[in-house]
């Protein structure tokens, strides 16, 4: 008798027929995945494969990437500039011209009226780093205004004022070859294999070879908690408790690398007088982990040759956000895991490229990490750019987070959105609407017409999107890759470096300020900016990234007259005595009081609510919701509820429930499952009209970011079934 596939049909893939293959790099996630497009004989795109020469994703893509392709042909795009006295009024057809006219024209009379910083601008982390650029040259050397931001705010602000803040400069120090050399791995709330499958896939395989413990801390039971030798389902928002009752036990039993601590960093007195506090007996009763644990814990850390951390939104996210980033790099810090093979503090990072945002964009200063606060930037800068010193501001103006607390007093009248939806993303949706009804004037920027935020747009401006457009993106490890157009963006839609080209043609009519017509000349200038800097990519140009499948920064015009090769793999920074961006070349370790400031569950709220992410969906399924086979997996918005507490509240699996918070309610389906506690649910944030509607407006007060993950709320069970079901249909938008 036989067994097995010869009883089967064989498995057939489908011919697509594809006559060409385009090479990209993939739009969705931080990790940066070299992607190739197949192309038919009649130019259609109709099939996506990972690159097979690139280190990072070494021929695998994830779900989301396998389908990429099918973007272009998504329904909701805009291809027509529209335009409309008052966002109650239907929207008109019209030439760009006449958009970009009305646009500035709003901007300048704005400007006038209320001042520079009257009028916002809010950008995004998924276009390109040449466009990046160019917006910043153009919000901060013709426009002016200082109240100017990207939606990175509301995932890596926090990664980034920690890096600041321990190292002196934003920047990750390691990369993805650390999983082939780290002898212990801690993931801070990051759920790799749904967040960033393809990292996942490169720790796993290193895993398998090195055989490391891996350590997990998040409050949910997560598909990586599921496979760590060690989970911590810590109590939510109180990360930097442990990490200074890990410190504790460290110091106190001399586990700490104390010549590696006074040759690379200041304060050690300071921190350690605090971490003094937090024994794991005291520790262990606020944040929910037995102090057997936490010395278990602490001690394979601070043992391990090399140790290396990790962490996504669930460190980022929080009122304790830029404290838990801070609180990771001291634990690095203090053990001597920076810069070197295998110990690094790295983030993970969210959008493409959130990096490339960071780097380049001018929202938090100037170009390529310069400080707005720097007199010899500032004018380092304007020399550069061909404007007076005196008009760039000497310090950042408001997050985006702050800008709509300003439009509700006033403070600001118009805004200018470019690929980012507030109105999706942004916590206590109800209060942001509000907002937005309030503006004078706004413009919206995007490759989709029915994004929510158009509903308040005077302008609609149509973008390409993705391999519609030329330009470089940055991953989470640094690494600089090209993206060229596969298809053209569709109707009269342009790509955003074109865009924002022709709208400084508004405000720099004499020329005054150069800029550049391609991509590729851009990415010139910005190496020029970039030489002996920390982020120096002087040595890179588009047929040397193509070529190498990107390149990670640094890689200098010297490295390249040395005849040095770009590495195949790892590369990191920091990795010399005293090389920090401080003055004096050293680390700050600083010491981090707990203080409760979280949303905590009460009596009326006695639930956590936890928010997260879905392999198969993209942030607000703008885009994934448009693709079949990314939509089917999870249509429509669901929790995950333990049985318990289901039970106790009369709920089956299956019903649709009312969550209620202290701001509004969404309605959903419940799912059973024991990957989360009986006091807590989790609610993936994909859908319009739902999480947020939920989460709180708390802000972390040095990032700025948002607290999604720390909510209270209570759960109705709804008698009307199909009422519900109808409503909940009506919410998956597309």
């Amino acid at each position: 008798m036989l067994f097995g596939r010869t009883q089967k049909n064989p498995i057939k893939i489908t011919d697509k027929k594809v006559v060409d293959w385009q090479y990209a790099t993939c739009g969705y996630c931080s990790t940066g995945c070299s992607i190739e497009v197949g192309l038919n004989a009649d130019g259609k795109a109709v099939s996506s494969r990972g690159a097979a020469g690139a280190d990072v994703n070494r021929g695998k893509l994830c779900l989301k990437g396998i389908m990429e392709h099918e973007l272009f042909d998504s329904v909701g795009r805009g291809d027509t500039p529209l335009i409309r006295q008052h966002w109650h009024q239907d929207f008109a057809p019209t030439s760009w011209d006449e958009a970009l006219d009305t646009t500035a024209e709003n901007i300048k009379a704005i400007q006038k009226k209320y001042g520079r910083d009257a009028f916002a601008i809010i950008s995004t982390g998924q276009m390109f780093t040449e466009e990046f650029y160019t917006l910043g040259k153009l919000t901060r050397g013709l426009i002016g205004t200082n109240n100017y931001d990207g939606n990175t705010t509301l995932c890596m602000a926090s990664a980034v004022s920690g890096y600041k803040r321990s190292f002196g400069s934003d920047g990750p120090p390691g990369c993805y070859e650390d999983f082939e050399h780290t002898d212990c791995l801690i993931a801070w709330g990051s759920n790799l294999p749904e967040q960033h499958p393809i990292i996942y896939w490169r720790m796993k395989e290193a895993q398998e070879k090195r055989k490391f413990p891996l350590i997990v801390i998040d409050p949910r039971v997560t598909m990586l908690a599921q496979n760590a030798d060690i989970h911590l389902p810590i109590t939510p928002g109180t990360d930097i408790v442990l990490m200074n009752a890990m410190m504790y036990v460290i110091f106190s039993e001399n586990l700490h690398d104390i010549d590696y601590i006074v040759a690379n960093t200041n304060d050690f007195d300071k921190l350690k007088a605090e971490t003094d506090k937090y024994d794991p007996t005291t520790a262990s009763k606020i944040c929910g982990i037995d102090e057997d644990t936490i010395r278990v814990v602490a001690r394979l850390f601070a043992k391990a040759g090399a140790a290396m951390q990790i962490w996504t939104m669930g460190i980022n996210q929080s009122t304790h956000g830029s404290d838990g980033v801070v609180g990771i790099n001291n634990l690095a810090l203090i053990t001597g895991n920076i810069g070197k093979k295998g110990g690094t503090s790295l983030s993970i990072t969210g959008q493409c490229n959130a990096m490339g945002t960071r780097e380049w964009s001018s929202c938090s200063g100037l170009p390529n990490h310069r400080l707005l606060e720097n007199e010899s930037d500032r004018e380092e800068m304007a020399k550069f750019w061909n404007i007076e010193v005196d008009f760039l501001p000497k310090k950042r103006g408001m997050f985006q987070t702050d800008i709509y607390r300003a439009i509700e007093t006033g403070e600001i009248k118009g805004i200018w959105l470019i690929a980012t939806n507030p109105l999706s993303s942004l916590p206590n949706t109800a209060r942001i609407r509000k907002a937005m009804e309030k503006l004078e004037f706004c413009a919206v920027q995007d490759c989709y017409l029915d994004s929510e935020s158009n509903q308040y747009a005077n302008v609609f401006l149509p973008a390409g999107t993705w391999a519609e457009k030329s330009g470089v993106m940055t991953n989470t490890e640094r690494r600089v890759n090209l993206i060229k157009p596969i298809m053209q963006p569709p109707g009269e839609s342009k790509a955003d470096f074109w865009i924002f080209n022709e709208m400084a043609k508004r405000f720099n009519p004499q020329n005054k300020v150069h800029f550049p017509q391609t991509t590729e000349e851009t990415f010139e200038e910005m190496k020029a900016l970039s030489v002996d800097r920390l982020c120096d990519i002087s040595g890179m140009s588009y047929a040397k990234i193509e070529k190498n499948c990107g390149i990670q920064w640094p890689y200098t015009q010297t490295q390249v007259e040395n005849n040095e090769a770009p590495p195949a793999g790892g590369k990191r920074i920091y990795t010399k005595t005293a090389e920090f961006r401080y003055p004096d070349g050293k680390a700050k370790l600083i010491p981090l009081p707990y203080i409760e400031n979280n949303e905590i569950p009460d009596e009326k709220f006695p639930i956590w609510l936890n928010t997260g992410r879905l392999i198969e969906h993209w942030h607000g399924r703008s885009k994934t919701g448009k693709v079949a086979n990314n939509n089917k997996f999870s249509p429509i918005p669901f929790i995950e509820i333990n049985p318990d507490l289901a039970l106790d509240l009369n709920i089956e699996n299956g019903n649709y429930v009312r969550l209620i918070s202290r701001r509004s309610d969404a309605i959903v389906m419940a799912k059973f499952t024991q990957r989360v506690s009986k006091n807590m649910v989790f609610l993936p944030f994909h859908f319009h009209d739902c999480a947020n509607r939920l989460t709180l407006g708390l802000l972390d007060p040095h990032s700025r970011q948002p607290a999604y993950k720390q909510q209270a709320i209570r759960i109705e069970k709804i008698d009307d079934q199909a009422a519900a079901a109808k409503l909940s249909m009506e919410m998956r938008k597309f």
